[in-house]
């Protein structure tokens, strides 16, 4: 099929992952020189496709190429973060993911049978976008894909493998090879999205480097409704974690539907550990870990999977086993996230466990930190140093995604005797003392990185307390406009300029307006509709935020002037 028709099936039930599309010859293969494009997308998954939709919103065009004719299939990524779905909400495709996804705000950890204590990771109301949802990834990859449909400024070619890299003054000569043979297209710039196994990283002769663990992990993806439960079992809204060894330990009730719960050393998996997430269209996925020394492929066989899921949901449960996978996994990253013409975002710069859910969420906001910048270049707007920052602020993050994954990895799998008794009190002594808790790490679940350091960001002269310092991702909050219609915070700031919030002084919201191409104003009225912006912002009558069109925060003051608003400006596009 031809990427339009998914378009035209938008509002209609699709089997994204029986999806194929299209190789269709291009007029490039046919030019007698090779054509230049602004902006050349290598690899269509989430990370790919966001760029691509990003660019073609800033009017920017976009070569988007893929190895590939379809998406993904199996679950795959599937806890996405509140973070990542503001930017699908920028992206025009957020609403479609979170009323698809099965939202979440709480988990729960267990050790062998009792729950030793909840967590929640959205605890104060005011948001728009809860903790995570829960989506398959082929969901995601789908919704991505239709929205890059409706985009004329998206050029997306399936079958078309990069297998070729050459990099000039001024620009990049790829090689494609496609089922009508190879042809060449020059780029001004080439983003590598194209995964792990990244073929631009290699044929620019680069490569991650970091820690691979010893371990393996068992990814169930299990179809079974819950709507009475399986025969001796509780009935739903309880939840039981007595048993027997050798039946099932828990009953899932009703509230514990949209939780993530994850198991140390259960009586139905002994020695191992074992997380539960719950998916749309009564799909769970269960992680088992197996252990280095297990067989992967015999490990893969329905007939070993199905016993491991009758361990925890009981005998009588009935289920269809939809998708099965066995994974070890690294903790690693490039040493440098810029080569010249080309940068590398997600998979293809840096990997992480999936504990924590930091790989997909971490590259769709590597992608926005790149969006912004590379329009901001091509229209001129700033020097070609700009890009230079997104290298550093995202291999910032990839160093504290990666120290937060490896640490959780080596808690949820001990390699000595005395790492796993010191895990185990710890786990005791987390059911009765808060401060247990803080060294429980069952995976540090994805936030934002706070980019310090940033030489983007312009250095506070007055003091604020709060988060919203330089570097950090814009929170949202409830507001309310003259007329009396409720709104978010985040949806009133411009996805292709710089942003002003500004705090109780309307006569300044009205001076600023108008007064720079490069800005946008929102006034916010300091009243108690607006409490909880003005908490999150420790926000005084006076008080303005600049944030960047990424919606990080690079600048901030008690009292500000054109002057000192364009400055930041400045300093931020990497002029100063």
């Amino acid at each position: 099929m031809k990427l339009q028709e998914l378009q035209d099936r938008q509002g209609h039930e699709v089997n994204y992952q029986k999806l194929t599309f299209d190789y269709e010859r291009h007029a490039d293969q046919d030019s007698a020189h090779p054509v230049r494009h602004p902006v050349v997308v290598v690899g269509a998954g989430p990370v790919g496709l966001a760029l691509a939709i990003d660019l073609a919103q800033q009017n920017v065009p976009v070569l988007l190429l893929d190895n590939d004719c379809t998406l993904s299939t199996g679950s795959r990524a599937i806890c996405f973060a509140k973070r990542t779905l503001e930017v699908f909400d920028r992206l025009g495709c957020g609403s479609r993911m979170v009323d698809k996804g099965v939202s979440w705000n709480v988990g729960r950890v267990f050790f062998k049978r009792e729950e030793i204590y909840s967590f929640n990771l959205l605890p104060e109301k005011g948001h728009e976008r809860p903790a995570f949802i829960n989506l398959q990834q082929y969901y995601v990859e789908g919704y991505l894909a239709e929205r890059a449909a409706q985009l004329p400024l998206i050029d997306l070619r399936w079958n078309n493998k990069v297998i070729g890299v050459e990099q000039h003054a001024g620009h990049a000569l790829l090689t494609v090879q496609t089922p009508d043979g190879n042809y060449q297209i020059e780029a001004s710039y080439v983003a590598a999205c194209d995964g792990s196994r990244s073929s631009v990283r290699q044929l620019i002769g680069q490569e991650s480097l970091g820690r691979t663990f010893r371990d393996r992990f068992l990814i169930a993806d299990v179809k079974m409704t819950l709507d009475s439960p399986a025969p001796g079992r509780p009935t739903p809204g309880e939840r039981s974690l007595g048993g027997q060894q050798g039946h099932a330990v828990l009953s899932l009730g009703a509230e514990g539907f949209a939780e993530r719960w994850f198991w140390f050393d259960p009586e139905f998996h002994p020695n191992q550990s074992v997380l539960l997430h719950v998916q749309p269209d009564n799909v769970w996925r269960i992680d088992f870990q197996l252990g280095w020394e297990c067989d992967p492929e015999e490990e893969k066989k329905p007939e070993n999977i199905i016993p491991r899921v009758k361990a925890l949901l009981g005998e009588g449960a009935r289920f269809e086993l939809e998708w099965a996978s066995v994974y070890t996994f690294a903790c690693l990253r490039m040493d440098r996230f810029r080569y010249g013409r080309v940068l590398f975002a997600g998979d293809s710069a840096h990997g992480v466990s999936p504990f924590g859910a930091r790989g997909a969420n971490s590259g769709v906001q590597d992608a926005e930190n790149m969006a912004w910048k590379l329009a901001a270049v091509l229209r001129g707007d700033a020097p070609d140093a700009l890009l230079d920052s997104y290298a550093s602020e995202r291999e910032y993050a990839a160093d504290e995604n990666i120290l937060n994954s490896t640490r959780a990895t080596d808690f949820i799998t001990p390699k000595s005797e005395i790492s796993r008794l010191f895990r185990d009190a710890v786990l005791v002594l987390a059911k009765k003392q808060a401060f247990a808790r803080t060294l429980v790490n069952s995976g540090r679940l994805s936030v934002p990185a706070t980019l310090r350091g940033s030489p983007l960001s312009t250095a506070d002269v007055d003091h604020f307390e709060g988060r919203m310092v330089p570097g950090a991702a814009a929170a949202d909050a409830p507001l309310v406009h003259a007329d009396g219609k409720a709104r978010w915070l985040l949806r009133e700031l411009s996805p292709t300029r710089f942003t002003a919030l500004v705090f109780g002084d309307e006569a300044l919201a009205h001076a600023l307006r108008d007064s720079h191409a490069q800005l946008h104003i929102v006034g916010i009225a300091a009243n108690s509709a607006h409490a909880l912006a003005l908490q999150r912002y420790d926000a005084k009558p006076g008080t303005v935020y600049l944030l960047r069109p990424d919606q990080h925060v690079c600048a901030r003051w008690r009292q500000a002037s054109l002057r000192t608003i364009c400055a930041a400006i400045e300093r931020a596009l990497a002029k100063a």
